[in-house]
């Protein structure tokens, strides 16, 4: 049953009932890939209607948190998933069309956090991260360089070899080896988008000239519970490219 101390009372039921969801995602009672209870159980369980238990499952399978799959019942999403892995690339070309990018990792390191980049991972000036820097290659072309940075306390024992043993497994994608290795899983991310010029480190890494516009992206990515995981600053090659976003 449903108490006041598990959730503010003045909420719709079925926002109650997303927020105790997402807890038990959280606190890891289901784990990425794994299938959750049924409607009619988590009815049961939390003392409401299916319908109730449903219009919550709809809007987290709506925020990519569950996947429905047709005859097999409702599942924790997963960055392992190739219909997921890439949906926080917006990059297409210019006929529209997403491609799986191939990652080049050109270094690994540990560093500190000077205070702009605290201040986005919600962590002391100072503070140890790991740096990750890589080139994204679309159609066998340089489009992106990424410069990554995250709290060095999150991915103990990370090591450049373990980086790129799991994303030659798993096509490129950093966010399954959170997932799988750290078990954070990326939910959601919020980006900042300016123009700007190519400096001469960048533009030899993207192989375009010194001073060429390019589109700098920073992201903040986050876990559960709104706790920020991943800085990172892409800079991207538009010439045959843009970015992509649906609005709803």
């Amino acid at each position: 049953m449903i108490t006041k101390q598990q959730t503010p009372s003045f909420l719709p039921l079925y926002e109650q009932i997303k927020r105790l969801i997402t807890r038990s995602l959280s606190d890891g009672e289901w784990q990425p890939g794994a299938m959750i209870p049924s409607e009619m159980a988590l009815a049961r369980r939390y003392g409401v209607s299916q319908g109730t238990v449903r219009k919550a499952i709809n809007e987290l399978v709506a925020e990519n948190m569950l996947v429905r799959r047709q005859g097999r019942g409702t599942f924790v999403a997963t960055h392992t998933d190739d219909g997921t892995s890439y949906r926080f690339l917006h990059l297409r070309n210019l006929a529209g069309e997403q491609a799986y990018p191939q990652s080049d990792f050109i270094g690994f390191g540990r560093g500190k956090a000077d205070a702009a980049v605290a201040r986005r991972l919600g962590v002391r000036s100072g503070s140890a991260l790991v740096q990750i820097q890589r080139i994204l290659n679309l159609s066998g072309n340089a489009v992106v360089y990424d410069d990554i940075r995250l709290p060095a306390a999150l991915l103990k024992g990370i090591s450049s070899a373990m980086v790129e043993e799991h994303v030659n497994a798993y096509r490129g994608t950093l966010y399954s080896l959170y997932e799988t290795q750290y078990q954070i899983r990326i939910i959601s991310a919020e980006e900042r988008i300016r123009a700007t010029l190519a400096d001469a480190r960048v533009a030899g890494l993207l192989g375009v000239m010194e001073g060429m516009p390019l589109l700098a992206i920073e992201r903040v990515a986050f876990t559960y519970k709104n706790q920020p995981v991943e800085w990172r600053m892409s800079y991207v090659n538009t010439e045959n490219h843009y970015y992509f976003d649906e609005l709803n």
